[in-house]
């Protein structure tokens, strides 16, 4: 039988077995990469011609075929196979079979180790961009909430235990506080995350005069990476954003702990809208906050993502191993539950029921003014000691 030929197959004498071409490949979850994939190939192709690799018709025409090739993968039309490997592979060899052997061409001067590094950045930037629009979103309704119910007031809580009465906006703007904090945290994460490393090959740089500004320019780059065994061999960006990711993941997480606390039927403080709860399939009476317990129990899933690039990473000599191809499926899986927990809290929040009259009342047992008394004998002259334990036995009595 004749032996598939791969773009790597010239050393090799045995094709590879069927088991090794599933277990090896990627496209099945790279695919998504695709639009970045063909925006790095085209900056590429710009190099090239800068460096007169490529003349300006030949570059012209691999930059058509390219865009033709993202409308045949916008539309359904390509067929992912898995004899390709990954999402770099399966466009090569279409944009080979669309121009010939100048599609050959476009992969001088660069790895598939610089272009991944490359796609992995662009399509993060990409979705930090969209997950600060959306944090803005859940701010937003936070602020809703806030001020739709100003003058509520309901317990304070400490150790679970009643505290000091507090006013419901007060307590929601904290959650404003900390979504505010994810957000300048992804901010900061963008800028490290905006280096440019096409260029830097395998491990070892490219011998080509490629211009790597003018590549960073045209994709959007701030600046390119500055060494090449670095920029193919870290992903630390990805463990940043994940670690970005786990950190918003708990604050949703105390959020939707609280909200379903509230919406119990010992608390009755909130009620979530029908249109964002969920029944019993036996007990006909039930109205669950499923929404909530998912964004609680979606935490631990993105928690594990994390745990599990950092894993990836830990042992790794520079510079590419294929091990780091177990960086995508964590990072697109954090990605999709971020978002769908970001595009769903937002109206589940604006839609909640606030039980004012429930909550006020709860603030009439169980001593919430206590500390307030202690302070007012502080300021009739008691050291605030002393003042703490008059007002603790006055409790007591």
């Amino acid at each position: 039988m004749k032996m598939k030929k791969k773009a790597w197959s010239g050393r090799f004498k045995k094709e590879t077995n069927r088991l090794v071409d599933e277990f090896n490949a990627s496209i099945s979850f790279d695919s998504r990469l695709y639009p970045y994939d063909i925006m790095g190939s085209i900056a590429h192709a710009r190099a090239l011609e800068s460096a007169k690799i490529l003349t300006k018709k030949e570059a012209r025409r691999i930059e058509a075929a390219l865009n033709a090739i993202e409308k045949e993968i916008d539309s359904g039309k390509f067929k992912f196979k898995t004899e390709a490997e990954d999402i770099h592979m399966a466009i090569e060899a279409r944009l080979t079979e669309k121009i010939g052997p100048l599609g050959g061409k476009l992969h001088t001067g660069r790895s598939r180790n610089d272009q991944v590094a490359l796609d992995m950045r662009l399509y993060i930037k990409d979705q930090i961009r969209e997950i600060i629009h959306l944090l803005h979103e859940l701010k937003r309704a936070v602020v809703v909430v806030a001020a739709t119910h100003a003058d509520c007031i309901l317990p304070g809580y400490t150790h679970l235990q009643r505290a000091q009465p507090v006013l419901l906006a007060h307590h929601m703007l904290a959650y404003y506080e900390m979504l505010m904090r994810d957000s300048s945290r992804l901010v900061d994460c963008y800028g490290r995350a905006d280096e440019m490393p096409l260029g830097a090959g395998a491990l070892a740089g490219s011998p080509y005069n490629l211009n790597r500004k003018l590549v960073a320019k045209v994709l959007g780059f701030s600046r390119v990476t500055e060494n090449s065994l670095d920029s193919v061999s870290d992903r630390d960006f990805v463990i940043e954003f994940l670690s970005v990711a786990s950190i918003i993941m708990v604050h949703v997480s105390r959020l939707s702990e609280e909200l379903i606390i509230w919406s119990s039927q010992e608390f009755a403080f909130v009620e979530f809208s029908d249109d964002f709860s969920t029944g019993s399939s036996i007990m006909p009476q039930k109205k669950n906050p499923d929404v909530a317990e998912l964004g609680r129990g979606k935490s631990g899933r993105v928690f594990g993502n994390l745990m599990a690039v950092l894993t990836v990473m830990k042992g790794l000599p520079l510079a590419y191993n294929k091990d780091m191809q177990e960086d995508k499926e964590p990072l697109f899986d954090s990605i999709d539950t971020l978002k769908a927990i970001l595009r769903v809290y937002p109206p589940m929040l604006k839609s909640m029921k606030v039980n004012r009259d429930k909550m006020y009342a709860a603030t009439n047992a169980g001593f919430l003014n206590a500390t307030d008394a202690a302070d007012y004998l502080v300021k009739k002259g008691l050291p605030f000691r002393q003042a703490h334990e008059v007002a603790g036995r006055l409790v007591g009595y």
